[in-house]
């Protein structure tokens, strides 16, 4: 692949991700509304609450879906088929084995989690039963990042959109079901999530299936059961492992001292993380084409395919940060008003909806600079910067608690800020002393020391 084709191979391996990645906001939208009009807000409480919890719980093993991303792209730069497949069954196997851990561990997870959480006591108890029930879906939601990273790798964004429509589209109608149809209220949320992972898992297998059939090589006993093998996968692996869970500290973080201020607050910060979930899943859709591309780049050793993929990426996400601020510039107060219909969490929502505006402009160079990141394997930077902000984040909030909420969003937003310009200055140094052809040795170097 030339690399003036480069900014017009964004755009085909984008679009499909971006429409995918629409409908898990959506769905979170689904999930705020459908709640967000029963009579008490404790059941919105209680669903905000449990959400987080597992995304903590399972986002932080959503190593399998990026690692898996980026040594699958750097095999098809070498056109090694052997390595693809075999790469797919031990991301499959340490998904399965994650999954059933967290299953065994279920009790004292939901329990300490719920603790550090520190909502009302009837959230508390509501988000308790919601979480029982999730954590069964834990080996599918596991699996099925594997599987998506594997396709994505394979630059197969088509396959991601096939999966995550269909599945979300299982969620939405259930959640509708169960709670408007049935009353099950925010046990009824849980279990329409967990049927439809599993529909996930289902149509992701027949479709690893078939893909097999196209690919070379055969799976190899020494490569699936010696944990030695294993090893390229955890070093990748272990540094995106300890970025997650620092990401995902800081927004649970977030959602509890949001929850110290009661539950009108933490319904209205809920609703206005909405907003946050539409722009991300919407500016990930080019951090993903950006992972297969550089990734690809990185098995190649072609530099100039390398950097004219990251300008491609960046010009179309630059464009969609635009759009999302001016439609919460204009749009906002309405959106919210779709997704509750309590006067207090509207009121309370619209009071701190200038944060949302200016988030994308702030954001779009972390989302981005991820997938550079993941294509290239450079995990241990991701976490380094991530823990760096962190490190400005929970003194940020310590001097402005007297603010309340606007000083809890001021801080994080301080958070994405040094998250992204850590990112992009580690970016610049790299591209003039590593990923650049001049310095091909010190780039190979820097690929395999990951340790």
């Amino acid at each position: 692949m030339s690399t003036s084709r480069s900014p017009t191979r964004i755009w085909p391996l984008a679009w499909p991700i971006i429409l995918s990645n629409i409908t898990v906001p959506l769905l979170g939208l689904v999930d705020t509304a459908v709640v967000g009009h029963l009579p008490d807000s404790r059941y919105m409480a209680a669903v905000t609450l449990g959400a987080m919890l597992f995304s903590f719980l399972y986002w932080g093993f959503g190593f399998l879906r990026m690692g898996t991303t980026g040594l699958t792209s750097q095999a098809m730069g070498r056109e090694d088929d052997s390595d693809i497949r075999n790469l797919l069954g031990q991301a499959l196997l340490l998904a399965l084995g994650i999954g059933a851990i967290l299953i065994l561990l279920a009790e004292p997870l939901i329990s300490f989690g719920l603790y550090l959480l520190d909502g009302s006591e009837a959230a508390m108890s509501l988000a308790a039963s919601y979480a029982h029930i999730r954590i069964l879906s834990a080996p599918a939601v596991m699996a099925n990042y594997a599987i998506l990273g594997w396709f994505l790798g394979q630059q197969n964004s088509r396959v991601t959109l096939a999966i995550m429509v269909l599945t979300n589209s299982v969620n939405i109608v259930l959640d509708l079901v169960f709670v408007v149809g049935l009353g099950m209220t925010s046990d009824g949320v849980a279990w329409a999530t967990v049927i439809a992972d599993y529909t996930a898992l289902a149509v992701g297998l027949w479709l690893v299936a078939r893909q097999l059939k196209l690919l070379k090589g055969r799976f190899l006993r020494q490569r699936l059961l010696r944990l030695a093998a294993y090893s390229e996968l955890f070093q990748v692996n272990r540094h995106l492992f300890v970025r997650t869970l620092g990401l995902l500290f800081a927004m649970a973080f977030f959602t509890a001292q949001g929850a110290s201020q009661g539950d009108t607050i933490l319904a209205a910060n809920a609703v206005l993380m909405q907003f946050i979930m539409i722009t991300s899943y919407a500016l990930d859709g080019f951090a993903h084409a950006a992972e297969a591309l550089t990734g690809r780049a990185v098995g190649r050793r072609d530099w100039p395919l390398f950097g004219a993929s990251v300008r491609a990426a960046a010009r179309f996400s630059l464009i969609t940060a635009g759009v999302a601020m001016a439609a919460f510039f204009f749009g906002g107060d309405h959106l919210i008003a779709l997704l509750t219909d309590l006067p207090d969490v509207r009121s309370t929502a619209g009071e701190y909806l200038p944060w949302m505006i200016v988030m994308p402009a702030i954001a779009v160079w972390s989302y981005l600079l991820d997938g550079v990141f993941i294509g290239a394997t450079a995990t241990r930077e991701m976490r380094d910067t991530i823990l760096l902000a962190l490190a400005v984040y929970l003194p940020a909030w310590w001097f402005t608690q007297p603010l309340g909420n606007h000083g809890l969003w001021l801080a994080f937003t301080a958070f994405t800020l040094v998250r992204s310009a850590s990112l992009a200055a580690v970016y610049l140094h790299y591209r003039r002393t590593r990923w650049t052809s001049a310095a091909m040795p010190a780039c190979d170097q820097g690929i395999q020391d990951q340790g």
